[in-house]
């Protein structure tokens, strides 16, 4: 029978084709109004393929046509449940691999009847591809197919349809689940969120997501991380709980015992960045410890004979944040204040006084700032400039613009990310020693061609990709090194397709989610996954529009609306998630800082 099938385990886990189709689903092209939003990445937890649906006798083409869409949700055996829906000729010429759709808001359109014979034509918005692998790429477009239909035993049967399975959106994110793969950052100090999208019972999860990080990041990632787990490097024996029982592997406690082979002689620091990719991959798909890793039979590391924990590998924890550390801080009037409980406290030195900044942005350790003031020059005289100095102390002037966006930390504090006049991508080198700057551009071309200019750019927390707004759409881009070690952004696609207003503002709130602010007067503010496979509400409860600006952490998003600043908590119930102004800045007009 032609065509791949999704494989559970083991290196090679090809994806099985899929369409979405169902009628009255609103998907990408357009948000859900609802005060709690779904978790990006959310599905349900009963076990995919745990019914397979059979024909209903005597169902009418187009009825059937939608159950068609419905088993296809099972990609075990070849599409076996949805192979059912077909004629035997039809289930032999299908090619259930040959390419990965997925849609939204399905037409059903009739275009010829007879006694035996029928021809539909379904139409619909296209919003991602699914790759090899798992990946989802957010596509944007029209979907137009024609199925035909015969009788077989007296039944509607499919007898011709295009490559390829239908799905609808919904039933996609229902039925399968968004678990991130963790590869190393290129100065190997933090792990690089890599989402994919995979199928199976949660038994079988650890096996997939093993084979999955031995495969090595895929499309526009690969040159932007390390994999330990490549190469050679294979899994001996089945994949058990720790104390090498083979059944209900993941689920629950009992941690997993993973035997490798292949890494030979390797040292203490790639034993814990090999480690770290694991665990990291495996927890937070809701996989316990102890992690009992193996190589050749032998403990991965002496230290850890009966397994390792996630506290063991915390230094590189994607989840961790420093914004506790450095505690929430403010632009108002012009300069910067640190937010306590019992109100605002103006910060010494210059960034505290200047009084004319029109943005701030904390490096990550909360010990240097880069800021946007105003010159008080005017046209064609240079009205920003970028000032970057210690917290508390006095700052320099860096360059120029007539525009300077927000400024964005790189990891290490050591350089500072900006977009000057719109369309010019700079990065601001300092050194440590000397306190001496230096500009270098970036090659940004990529993301210039997309449009006319770029208003606001945020690096993630790992530094490998960037956040971008250009011409009030929301692009997410690569952040390469080259050969020379100059750095470029590459491979720029948009993430937020069907946003329906423009962006205004963003900020990463964990590795794999953006947080942004749209011109809205409904659901101002939304989240959206990495690779664009969902764009989710936030609660709009005590917002009053327009947001004008956005903070994020791993814990808490925050926003500044047209009277106050807001706080959301992630770790709140769902029914009880709503914005509540910020203690310390009751009343105030002021846009929040985090580091970053």
């Amino acid at each position: 029978m032609p065509g791949r099938k999704w494989v559970p385990s083991g290196r090679s886990a090809l994806v099985a084709v899929v369409i979405a189709v169902l009628v009255g689903v609103s998907g990408c092209a357009s948000l859900p109004d609802s005060s709690t939003p779904q978790a990006i990445g959310t599905v349900n937890t009963d076990p995919p393929g745990s019914s397979v649906a059979v024909p209903t006798p005597g169902r009418e083409p187009d009825l059937l046509l939608r159950d068609f869409f419905k088993a296809s949700t099972d990609p075990s055996g070849e599409h076996l449940a949805a192979r059912q829906f077909l004629t035997p000729t039809a289930s032999g010429r299908w090619d259930d691999g040959a390419s990965v759709t997925i849609v939204d808001k399905i037409d059903v359109l009739p275009e010829s009847r007879s006694a035996n014979k029928a021809t539909y034509t379904i139409r619909a918005n296209k919003v991602g591809q699914l790759e090899p692998g798992g990946l989802y790429v957010a596509v944007d477009g029209s979907f137009e197919e024609e199925i035909s239909f015969s009788r077989h035993d007296g039944e509607w049967r499919i007898s011709d349809l295009p490559e390829g399975v239908i799905l609808d959106r919904a039933q996609f994110l229902n039925s399968y689940q968004r678990k991130s793969l963790y590869f190393i950052d290129p100065g190997g100090t933090m792990v690089v969120p890599d989402p994919r999208w995979v199928w199976g019972p949660q038994d079988q999860m650890a096996s997939q997501l093993v084979g999955l990080l031995m495969e090595g990041p895929k499309g526009a990632l690969a040159p932007a991380v390390r994999n330990e787990l490549g190469g050679e490097v294979s899994v001996l024996g089945p994949i058990t709980k720790a104390d090498g029982r083979t059944a209900h592997v993941g689920l629950n406690l009992g941690g997993i015992r993973i035997d490798f082979g292949g890494l030979g002689v390797i040292d203490e620091q790639t034993k814990q960045l090999f480690a770290a990719q694991v665990i990291w991959t495996l927890a937070n798909a809701g996989i316990s410890g102890p992690y009992v890793l193996l190589a050749d039979g032998q403990p991965l590391d002496g230290r850890y004979p009966n397994g390792w924990t996630t506290a063991d590998v915390s230094s590189m924890n994607p989840f961790a944040t420093s914004s506790a550390a450095v505690g929430l801080h403010a632009l108002r009037e012009g300069s910067m204040v640190s937010v306590t409980e019992a109100g605002v406290i103006p910060v010494p030195g210059y960034f505290g006084s200047a009084g004319n900044i029109q943005s701030l942005a904390l490096s990550q350790n909360g010990q240097m700032v880069a800021a946007v003031a105003d010159t008080d020059l005017e046209a064609p005289e240079p009205t920003s400039a970028l000032m970057v100095g210690r917290y508390g102390e006095d700052a320099a002037v860096v360059l120029e613009g007539d525009a300077i966006t927000r400024p964005t930390w790189a990891p290490g504090s050591s350089a500072i990310w900006a977009v000057v006049n719109g369309d010019k991508v700079i990065r601001v080198l300092r050194d440590p020693n000397t306190g001496l700057t230096s500009v270098a551009d970036v090659d940004a071309g990529a993301v210039t061609a997309l449009g006319t200019t770029i208003t606001e750019m945020r690096l993630s927390r790992d530094g490998v990709r960037a956040a971008l707004i250009v011409d009030g759409k929301v692009y997410l881009a690569i952040v390469t090194q080259m050969p020379d070690g100059e750095y470029a952004l590459t491979n720029p696609h948009a993430v937020a397709n069907g946003l329906g207003s423009p962006a205004i503002a963003l900020d990463w709130s964990t590795s794999d989610t953006i947080v942004v602010a749209r011109s809205a007067s409904e659901i101002p503010v939304v989240q959206v996954a990495v690779d664009g496979s969902r764009l989710d509400a936030l609660p709009s409860r005590n917002l009053t529009t327009p947001v004008l600006a956005v903070d994020a952490s791993t814990t808490t998003e925050f926003v500044a609306d047209s009277r106050a600043v807001f706080q959301l908590n992630n770790n709140d119930p769902a029914g009880d998630r709503y914005w509540r102004e910020v203690p310390g800045l009751t009343g105030v007009k002021a846009i929040p800082i985090q580091p970053g």
